[in-house]
């Protein structure tokens, strides 16, 4: 009886298998019709857009020819290439080898199916993603030109003052930092290049100046001035928030990804240079004081304009690899309204796209 039971159970476990491999092939094979659709529709695109460049006198007829043709035989390869891969997989499952490279799971009855694989090759190592397909009825973006951003910057802060050099300056060399954090769109500028990306978007600022020499920042009328303090001053830091509008023109290569049904540019690990600028309003200022008078150490934030401009403007400018870039800002704007000296906020540090 046992005996029995242990082959019915064995029956039953092959069945099953056979059922699962069954269903993997089947799926493999829906694979690859979407792969030569896939591939088909990119030709389709890619020759009309040669025979508009054609059309608008931008190339010869005999170059739109040879482009034309290869094309084609791009398109060909890929599809050789692409299903070659899946019809290994296939054979393997048909000896009753598992492919171990690729886990494929679908749901039939969904909008979309989900494929999750293993080992592809995107800039020289391999990665695992998820891949969601649009069945019929629903289309992946097949160009996306413009994508987003958070922005994170940081550093040292400094001021130039009209007529006094960057040595005998007042405020501390070094002592004074500012922080940016904000989001930012950046589209491509050309339609078959990323060579040129134009950058916009929204920013907070936070620019702090510190007084050297036990002094601090005094309001008086329509000046503002540093003056002693009596007692011992341990930081006296002039803060402004700002919010501005950020403008770049970014440059720099990037590398080109195709993929089944749409593409992408990547410019990881690529030079980047952007240089633009920004305009916007001061939120507040406020200034933070720290000191110790008979002894005793106090500490003091004291909200009030001190006379720095409404309208806040200036230029910037990054240079980096990747998402990395060293950062530096100029307001062109001066920090104090008339009939206070001239003094420009300066800034240099790094800044990251996240």
């Amino acid at each position: 009886m046992s005996s029995v039971q242990k082959l019915s159970g064995q029956v039953k476990s092959d069945s099953t298998k056979t059922e699962y491999i069954t269903k993997k092939i089947e799926l493999l094979e829906f694979q690859k019709e979407q792969i030569v659709k896939a591939e088909k529709e990119k030709l389709k695109l890619e020759v009309q857009r040669i025979s508009d460049l054609e059309s608008k006198g931008k190339i010869s007829k005999e170059l739109a020819q040879k482009e034309k043709e290869a094309a084609a035989k791009t398109a060909a390869l890929n599809i050789k290439n692409k299903t070659a891969i899946i019809d290994n997989k296939i054979a393997l499952l048909k000896r009753g080898e598992e492919p171990t490279a690729d886990v494929i799971k679908e749901k039939e009855d969904e909008d979309y199916s989900v494929v999750f694989s293993v080992g592809d090759d995107i800039d020289g190592y391999y990665q695992g993603w998820l891949n969601i397909k649009c069945k019929e009825g629903c289309e992946r973006v097949y160009d996306r030109r413009t994508y987003s951003d958070l922005i994170v910057a940081f550093g040292l802060n400094h001021s130039l003052i009209d007529g006094i050099s960057f040595n005998d300056s007042p405020n501390k060399v070094g002592g004074s930092k500012f922080f940016e954090l904000g989001w930012q769109w950046k589209t491509r500028v050309f339609k078959n290049s990323n060579a040129v990306r134009f950058s916009y978007g929204i920013s907070y600022q936070s620019n702090g100046i510190k007084a050297d020499d036990n002094q601090y920042f005094v309001k008086n009328g329509d000046l503002t001035e540093l003056e002693n303090f009596d007692g011992d001053v341990r930081k006296a830091k002039l803060r402004m928030d700002n919010l501005v509008v950020p403008l770049y023109l970014e440059f720099g290569p990037s590398k080109r990804i195709d993929r089944e049904d749409y593409f992408r540019y990547s410019t990881r690990h690529k030079f980047v240079f952007g240089i633009g600028g920004y305009a916007g309003l001061n939120l507040s200022t406020r200034q933070k004081l720290k000191f110790t008078t008979d002894g005793d150490k106090s500490k003091e934030k004291i909200k009030d304009n001190y006379n720095t401009e409404n309208f806040i403007y200036g230029i910037a400018g990054y240079i980096g690899v990747g998402d990395i870039s060293l950062y530096a800002k100029y307001d062109l704007n001066s920090m104090f309204k008339d009939p206070n000296t001239d003094q420009h906020n300066i800034s240099l540090g790094l800044r990251l796209e996240l």
